[in-house]
């Protein structure tokens, strides 16, 4: 069975390797765009959001999700 944290901890792992994957890209400069592109833009903030809904839920310990 699934708890709440292990939901929370899953879902902030999956949002902490997107945003240091999307914010990698620029390290090997994939685009055509100086810097943070638009696409780019978006997929930051998906992963942000994804990150702290994962956040919130790992305090609501141990019951099933």
């Amino acid at each position: 069975m699934i708890t709440k944290r292990m939901l929370g901890i899953g879902f902030a792992a999956v949002g902490l390797l997107a945003v240091i994957g999307l914010l990698a890209v620029d390290l090997v400069n994939a685009g055509d765009f100086q810097g943070i592109g638009p696409v780019q833009r978006l997929g930051l903030i998906g992963g942000a959001a994804v990150l702290v809904l994962g956040l919130t839920l790992i305090p609501l310990g141990n019951r099933p999700a």
